[in-house]
């Protein structure tokens, strides 16, 4: 059952952000703004750092649109300060990185893989409400591009703005977008 459209369940999670003290985290934090939510495998892993630094380098653009990003796994928020302070890539990070070792998070959002208790590939855009409006999940040795999120929040935001339109593919921002009707039907 896909989860667009459904709202953020209740958790409640320890968090680490470079400088700060560890903080907690519920879905609360994820209303008021947009917000990113990339889950990955784990700490001291391959993959992961690469995208995990993908994303840190769209955070100013990500930022200038208004959205939060957190990343999680189901490592503890103590994993991932020593994570932070050990790895050149990871060090970079200023995002909120939040610790899920009782795999309620993940399990919310329906990307554990029960047999070796990590999170999948996983990633959401959240709108201000706690809804999610995007998903996409990928196969373990398969790294995300987060450039990609640009385009897809930019989409989001601008269909949320304006009841009644959609952002057909490829829309970028400032070109025509649609206003579904039966006048449309087979003329597309």
């Amino acid at each position: 059952m896909s989860l667009v459209g459904k709202e953020v369940l209740p958790f409640k999670a320890k968090a680490f952000r470079a400088g700060e003290d560890f903080f907690d985290v519920t879905e609360e934090d994820f209303k008021g703004h947009w917000s990113i939510v990339v889950f990955y495998p784990a700490d001291f892993s391959f993959v992961c750092p690469t995208e995990l630094a993908d994303v840190q380098e769209q955070l100013p653009k990500l930022k200038e649109l208004g959205v939060e990003v957190f990343s999680v796994s189901t490592d503890t928020h103590f994993v991932h300060k020593a994570w932070h302070d050990h790895s050149e890539t990871v060090n970079k990070i200023t995002y909120t990185m939040i610790g899920d070792p009782s795999q309620q998070i993940s399990r919310n959002f329906d990307v554990l893989d029960e047999e070796t208790g990590l999170a999948q590939r996983g990633t959401f855009i959240i709108d201000p409400d706690g809804v999610i409006q995007a998903v996409e999940i990928n196969a373990d040795g398969i790294g995300r591009d987060a450039s990609t999120l640009i385009d897809k929040i930019k989409a989001a935001q601008y269909v949320r703005n304006n009841p009644g339109e959609v952002c057909p593919a490829k829309w970028q921002e400032g070109e025509e977008t649609l206003k579904p009707s039966l006048d449309l039907v087979g003329k597309i």
